[in-house]
């Protein structure tokens, strides 16, 4: 069975409703036929006007190795504070966190290439969701 860790923020739906939009961070990997499957489900929901309840957006890694090696303490740390003080510049988040901007920028380069970090439009970088939430199954 595969861990995985969701994480999940309101996101506004467009008329003025908030909708809830999750993120999905899987250890597995995933079969052609298992995304076939998947994509056939969905195109028939689709034709009979079926709607997800909320959009999900996944990333998956083949094991705990390479998530621990991309979802690393520090950037974890970045995601938190953008989370708590919003949108900031690189430059600035970097001197919040005593850190390098060089190193700084490489993770925010990372993170939003896993899809947990936004650019806004004023050009600032967000971490948009509420919540981490991990599940680890230990048995079959």
């Amino acid at each position: 069975m595969p861990t995985s860790f969701v994480i999940s923020r309101p996101k506004d739906g467009g008329k003025g409703k908030r909708m809830e939009r999750d993120f999905k961070i899987e250890i597995k990997s995933p079969s052609l036929e298992e995304m076939g499957k998947e994509f056939v489900q969905v195109w028939r929901d689709a034709e009979q006007g079926k709607v997800p309840p909320k959009p999900v957006e996944r990333v998956s890694f083949e094991n705990l190795k390479i998530l621990v090696q991309i979802l690393t303490p520090k950037r974890i740390q970045v995601l938190t504070v953008l989370h708590e003080e919003g949108p900031s510049a690189i430059r600035a988040l970097a001197k919040k966190l005593h850190r390098d901007y060089k190193n700084v920028h490489q993770d925010i380069q990372i993170l939003e290439r896993i899809g947990l970090v936004e650019e806004t439009k004023e050009g600032l970088v967000a971490a948009p969701f509420n919540k981490i939430v991990a599940e680890i199954r230990l048995a079959a």
